[in-house]
């Protein structure tokens, strides 16, 4: 009867164990460690990584940086986004700060425009050891990326320290 159980229990956890890939970034030397659903194809990337929500409503990329290449790192995040179209209402900047997982992080959001309509983008800046900067840029589609809220939580929630 235990065996049946164990089964059952493990039957049902299994759609959870790959509903989320946990990446350690960069691969050959981890700095940061996240959890993001395997439906958003997470990948890494030349500094770090970034994944797209399946319905294309979110994108969402976090980079390694250090004290010599943050600027790089902000101006590439930057360029990439008006290269797929996004143009920044600069007006629009909101600057918050929050902790996560013991890190103090910097938020600054601004609203905008892509080909689709609609966007909110949003750069943060995070350190999760000393010399080391992780900067997370944040594309979403108004009107479509808001049934994402509740993953996007659980995937900033999940970015801790690599140790």
């Amino acid at each position: 009867m235990k065996r049946l159980a164990a089964a059952a229990f493990m039957t049902l956890l299994m759609p959870c164990l790959s509903y989320a890939d946990t990446l350690l970034f960069p691969s050959d030397n981890p700095v940061a460690r996240i959890t993001i659903p395997a439906s958003w194809e997470p990948k890494e990337t030349e500094s770090g990584i970034d994944a797209t929500s399946d319905d294309g409503a979110i994108y969402i990329a976090v980079d390694v940086a250090n004290a010599k290449t943050t600027d790089k790192v902000i101006d590439d995040a930057i360029a990439f986004l008006k290269e797929n179209g996004v143009k920044i209402d600069g007006s629009t900047q909101k600057q918050s700060d929050e902790t996560v997982n013991g890190m103090d992080m910097t938020n600054f959001d601004w609203t905008g425009t892509d080909n689709d309509g609609d966007v909110n983008v949003g750069l943060s800046l995070l350190s999760p050891r000393p010399g080391k900067l992780l900067v997370i840029t944040y594309w979403g589609t108004k009107g479509k990326q808001e049934k994402h809220g509740p993953e996007l939580q659980e995937i900033i929630a999940s970015l801790k320290p690599a140790h």
